[in-house]
């Protein structure tokens, strides 16, 4: 069981990430904490970890808990066994098998009797079993390393386990064994995840934003239809309002004019019958003042209305507004653009690849490349682009502009400022206010136009490439993304999934996201076998 009572955080000089939080999570539930970037999901699971310590409030963890981090640079130092926190039982079992009967030993194996035999089936289950335990995590790739973290489950059987992202850099059949290990298990599980067939897994999903923690007692697609509800709700509300504002408007209207009518029409009598003048300025004083307090009594409902509707629109979500309208190629249908012909790379004595590479990509292609972890996608694209020469074979490119958007959005460039990063992409000479607007539009507000770029994180650095894209009249006529959602929140997924569905040029794309490959319409797939 995770209690989480009245959780403060924030970081030194900066705004609270959030206040005031309570979270119950049952016991031997599977659940999943959502939300947008930015709202503090990682710093959530690492306090409940016990990595992190909140401003204010109280934690209250029942069971031994296991943290699977979404980044492992400050483990890169340490040993595989250090890693799954067993180089001490092993060391101890190793002592105790050579004839040393210090207690010590003993206590620190805690009758563990099998940890070898255990660390065995768990590596193997993860394709690890070549594995040296002794070896540095820095030597690993990143899927390999998700998997070692992965395997650690399975050999220290915890009651509580926290996942941040573990999917980020798993290849397909590792994220296979992720979800038939999910649902196997009887430990609680909370899940930080843009995945959304791991997602569809969970029992119970928990959003968290800037009003606090909402619950959904279902999977994903439960959350999502009831995310569709509550949008269909506000968007009736805000109709209401606005309704209410125009009909407050006109009642205001009406009122005064109805008064002053009647204001006139009173005057006029007052001056035929010869009321004197020192009365009839009180009586003009007290009209004035009665028009006054009618206009105030309409202006604080129409902005009690007004401030109810501002509220209820910026509530709405803005994945619509930052969707790119390409323009279609200038490239015909079905023209070649790039060719290979028994192509290869080397790699250490031998190939990269078991079989050289032959394929044609045309114009209007979508296609999929596909592959398990290290088995060269990413070095395919650079052979693709130009940016590496094969060691073998031919590849023949026709004249194309492409953009390639790989992981870390290094397009962007981190010395550069948002508003002059932009600029670049301003070809048909837009006027400032209108490369502004647009900013604003991708939620760039002013106060970011100065900003570095290299402080972005990766969905802010989406928004703001596919604010280029929209300020600029040249469609790529290919466009490569290379893993493009691993550092997404769902919503920027959302955003980069509706831009893409539009777009009529040529897409190659590496990702093992099968949701986003499927809304995106892929039709060819090339899989390569290291």
């Amino acid at each position: 069981m995770i209690f989480l009572h009245d959780i403060s955080f924030g970081f030194p000089h900066g705004k609270l990430l959030f206040n005031h939080l309570h979270l119950t999570i049952p016991s031997q539930t599977v659940s999943a904490l959502v939300g947008n970037n930015g709202t503090g999901k990682s710093t959530l699971l690492k306090i409940i970890a016990g990595e992190t310590e909140p401003l204010g409030g109280s934690v209250n963890i029942q069971g031994e808990v296991y943290f699977v981090p979404q980044m492992f640079g400050n483990f890169d130092h340490r040993t595989v066994a250090e890693c799954l926190k067993i180089d001490g039982k092993l060391d101890a079992l190793r002592k105790i098998t050579n004839g040393e009967v210090d207690e010590l030993y003993f206590e620190t194996l805690n009758d563990d009797w099998d940890i070898e035999e255990k660390c065995q089936n768990a590596l193997q289950y993860w394709k690890l079993e070549n594995l040296n335990l002794n070896q540095k995590l820095e030597t690993l790739s990143g899927g390999q390393k998700t998997k070692v973290f992965l395997a650690g489950i399975q050999i220290n059987e915890p009651q509580i386990i926290l996942l941040d992202e573990p999917t980020n850099h798993l290849d397909s059949e590792g994220r296979e064994l992720l979800y038939d290990l999910i649902q196997k298990m009887n430990s609680t599980v909370v899940i930080v995840s843009h995945d959304r067939t791991l997602l569809n897994l969970v029992d119970t999903i928990y959003e968290l934003s800037n009003q606090g923690i909402s619950i959904y007692g279902g999977n994903y697609d439960f959350y999502t239809e009831q995310k569709e509800i509550e949008e269909e709700a506000l968007q009736n509300d805000i109709h209401s309002k606005e309704r209410a504002l125009k009909k407050a408007k006109e009642k205001e209207r009406e009122t005064l004019e109805r008064k002053q009518k009647l204001d006139a029409r009173g005057k006029g009598k007052q001056e035929k019958s010869g009321v004197a003048r020192i009365m009839m300025n009180t009586l003009r004083s007290n009209a004035e003042k009665n028009t006054s307090k009618l206009k105030n009594i309409h202006a604080k409902k129409i902005n009690d209305i007004s401030g109810d509707l501002r509220d209820l629109r910026s509530s709405v979500k803005n994945v619509g507004q930052m969707k790119v309208n390409f323009d279609d190629s200038g490239l015909h249908p079905g023209k070649i653009l790039v060719s290979a012909e028994d192509v290869n790379c080397k790699y250490g004595e031998g190939n990269l690849w078991k079989e050289n590479i032959n394929l044609e990509i045309r114009s209007g292609d979508r296609i999929f490349i596909k592959g398990k972890n290290g088995s060269g996608k990413t070095t395919l694209v650079n052979l693709l682009v130009g940016n590496l020469r094969p060691s073998g074979g031919k590849i023949t490119r026709a004249d194309f502009n492409t953009i390639y958007i790989d992981q870390e959005y290094s397009l962007i460039e981190g010395e550069s400022t948002v508003y002059d990063f932009v600029k670049q992409f301003n070809d048909h000479a837009l006027q400032e206010s209108e490369v502004k607007t647009l900013l604003s539009r991708f939620l760039f507000g002013k106060e970011t136009w100065d900003e570095k770029c290299d402080i972005l994180s990766g969905g802010e650095r989406l928004r703001l490439l596919l604010c280029g894209l929209s300020i600029s009249n040249k469609t790529p006529d290919m466009i490569i993304l290379d893993e493009p959602t691993n550092n997404l929140d769902l919503q920027n997924i959302e955003i980069l999934t509706e831009s893409i569905k539009g777009y009529q040029g040529t897409l190659v794309v590496i990702s093992h996201d099968e949701v986003f490959l499927e809304e995106i319409g892929i039709k060819k797939n090339i899989e390569l076998v290291g």
